[in-house]
């Protein structure tokens, strides 16, 4: 970025975020989240990003990224918000490291999203908040009984009002940059794997499974079974903790929670029930397979499926393109989190 400085500035000005170190929920006032450089910061101008960061950490800076710290208030907010929305951009934090990864996440999300000048109107976040509480099913209108209103926000989240709307105009931010990304990713999908896709969703096996920290072992388990089926059940009698029953599920649905290969799950399909299959690499280690049933994909039903695959095919890669943009731009960051704040730096 050179020595760029970039100023980042809501509309509605900078109110004060209480610090959360005692409860999350406890705030008195609220902050439309921007990344605002405290005066107290010699290093930078007051309301500017700059690339060079404070020679020590100071009380009220949280890390940096990109080389330009990050105000603890802001660090606050987004807890604030993951601490009552949950994550909604990423799997839901159940550690604190977790908690922190996604604060941490979000903030830089949410610093691109103002570099691209991705703004979230009045207007807009009034709408989604008038579809949370039509989905509540509350009888008053929010713009004329404000204290109804206040009311229903502190027995829900029990926060202010202008805190609420503007994290959700915050949630509403990063989406949007979600979106924007996801729509720039444009890759090319063939027929063959669209008709892959086809045969995963539609074909089925039930599978049981003996699970094998080595390969060796499984290849062990896995010759002595296939010459005795017998072998199976007193092995499972034995160590029963060893054996798992995804049941009767799509193949698709097994790649992605079972980690059982495509191809290997293709070849069961098309096996008599008690039979074995081979030691295969799974989610943890190696399985060995006894098939109990299966069911294979209807071709006929291809031709007017075609296109529905391919749309979805496609969808799967923009998530992962998304995936890999996120995952470059987090390298790009460097983010680093001062240990008075997070557990270390990342």
């Amino acid at each position: 970025m050179g020595k760029e400085v970039y100023t980042y500035m809501a509309n509605m000005g900078r109110q004060a975020v209480y610090r959360l170190r005692s409860s999350f929920l406890n705030i008195a006032a609220a902050a439309v989240f921007i990344l605002i450089f405290q005066a107290a910061v010699p290093a930078c101008r007051q309301s500017a990003w700059c690339e060079e960061p404070p020679k020590a950490p100071a009380p009220n800076i949280a890390g940096s990224f990109f080389n330009m710290p990050v105000p603890e208030e802001n660090y606050y907010f987004i807890k604030s918000v993951v601490m009552v929305f949950g994550n909604k951009f990423g799997p839901q934090p159940k550690t604190e490291k977790e908690i922190e990864d996604a604060v941490w996440d979000q903030l830089l999300l949410s610093f691109e999203a103002f570099r691209r000048n991705i703004v979230v109107g009045q207007e807009e976040a009034g709408a989604e908040i008038d579809k949370m509480l039509a989905a509540e099913g509350t009888a008053f209108d929010r713009k004329n009984d404000k204290a109804a209103y206040e009311a229903w926000l502190k027995k829900r989240v029990n926060e202010p009002v202008a805190l609420f709307e503007n994290q959700i105009r915050h949630l509403i931010q990063i989406q949007r940059l979600k979106d924007d990304v996801m729509k720039g990713i444009d890759l090319p999908v063939n027929e063959a794997e669209a008709f892959q896709g086809f045969l995963n969703e539609n074909s089925s096996l039930d599978v049981e499974l003996a699970q094998f920290d080595s390969r060796n072992d499984a290849v062990a388990f896995y010759n002595k079974v296939r010459g005795n089926k017998g072998a199976w059940d007193k092995e499972k009698e034995k160590a029963p903790d060893k054996f798992k029953r995804p049941g009767s599920v799509s193949v698709q649905f097994i790649l992605d929670f079972w980690k059982i290969p495509q191809a290997a799950q293709h070849e069961m399909v098309g096996m008599k029930p008690g039979e074995f299959y081979k030691p295969e690499p799974i989610y943890k280690g190696w399985g060995v397979f006894k098939v109990l049933g299966s069911k294979k994909a209807d071709r006929s039903a291809w031709p007017k499926s075609k296109e529905h695959y391919i749309e979805k095919i496609k969808a799967g890669k923009r998530y992962e393109g998304y995936n890999n943009w996120f995952r470059d731009l987090k390298k790009e960051a460097d983010i680093r989190v001062y240990k008075s704040i997070g557990n270390e730096s990342r």
